[in-house]
């Protein structure tokens, strides 16, 4: 019994370390907390977006904030120039975002220099 004991000690320790270094993988990347659009009178669009990441200094920081359009096209970026330690959230803007009179949404997503994409998007409604 004793050995059984420790193969699901083993077992169990093995599960873990996998969880836990799944856990650590997706702690590192960007998160897109809200974002707001408004329509500028030039019928283009200003976009703002709050992101969220665990910036560490030049080798893994939140650098960039994508609007993608319905087809999966990227029609905007705002890139970010520096790590936000010690800011965090952070809101940027973006003005003169052209988006076709037919797309009713837009999704907004962020990018780390380490984990590239897949932290949480937003969906906005574009008001027309």
């Amino acid at each position: 019994m004793g050995s059984n004991h420790r193969m699901a000690a083993e077992k169990l320790k093995l599960l873990l370390a996998a969880g836990l270094l799944h856990g650590s993988l997706q702690a590192g990347q960007a998160d897109v907390l809200k974002a707001e659009i408004d329509r500028q009178p030039d019928g283009n669009f200003h976009i703002a977006v709050t992101v969220r990441h665990a910036d560490e200094g030049w080798n893994h920081f939140a650098d960039r904030w994508e609007v993608i359009d319905p087809r999966g096209k990227v029609i905007a970026k705002r890139v970010l120039l520096h790590p936000h330690v010690n800011e965090q959230p952070f809101t940027r803007s973006l003005a003169g975002i052209r988006i076709l009179p037919t797309d009713t949404w837009v999704r907004i997503r962020a990018h780390d220099s380490l984990h590239g994409h897949g932290g949480r998007e937003v969906t906005l409604s574009v008001p027309h």
